[in-house]
C-alpha cells in the first residue's frame, strides 16, 4: 500500500503545530487525512501520524490502541487530546477554511448530536464511502 505519509508535515519538523492522529492503513482515514491537508492552506497548523507509528505510543501513552482505533484525534498544541466528533469540532476552529461550519457545529446544546453522528459514520464509513480496508486493520468495533 502506498505512503501518504511523505507527503505530510511531521511533528518533529512542523514544531508547534496540532497532531492528527489517524489509521494510516484505512483507505478511508487516508482520503479525510488528505483533504484535511488540503484545507490547511496557511499551514501547517497540523501535522499528521499514523496511529501505527511508534511515536504515537511513546507520546501519548493515555490514549489506547482501541481508542485510536474507534476516532482520529487531534492532540492540540498544548497537550489537548481531542477525539472523533470533538476533534472535528476542534479543527472547524483551527482550520479559517472550515470556520463557515463552525457555527453548526458548536451551536448550544448540539454535541451529543455530533458524537452520535461521527460514531454512527465510523461505524458504517466504508459502506457509505464505497472503500474498504484489504487487510481488515480499520476495523472499527460495533
Amino acid at each position: 500500500m502506498p505512503s501518504i505519509s511523505a507527503d505530510l508535515p511531521d511533528p518533529d519538523s512542523a514544531t508547534g503545530s496540532d497532531v492528527v492522529i489517524y489509521d494510516g492503513e484505512c483507505n478511508f482515514c487516508r482520503s479525510q487525512v488528505k483533504n484535511l491537508r488540503r484545507l490547511d492552506r496557511i499551514g501547517p497548523r497540523l501535522s499528521f501520524l499514523s496511529l501505527h507509528d511508534e511515536r504515537v505510543a511513546k507520546r501519548y501513552p493515555e490514549l489506547s490502541k482501541v481508542d485510536l482505533m474507534r476516532q482520529m484525534y487531534v492532540i492540540d498544541s498544548r497537550g489537548t487530546p481531542h477525539g472523533g466528533a470533538d476533534a472535528v469540532r476542534y479543527l472547524s476552529r483551527r482550520l479559517p477554511l472550515l470556520w463557515v461550519v463552525a457555527p453548526l457545529l458548536h451551536t448550544p446544546g448540539t454535541a451529543g448530536l455530533w458524537r452520535w453522528l461521527y460514531r454512527q459514520v465510523a461505524k458504517r464509513r466504508y459502506q457509505l464511502a464505497g472503500k474498504s480496508c484489504d487487510n481488515g486493520s480499520c476495523r472499527i468495533g460495533q
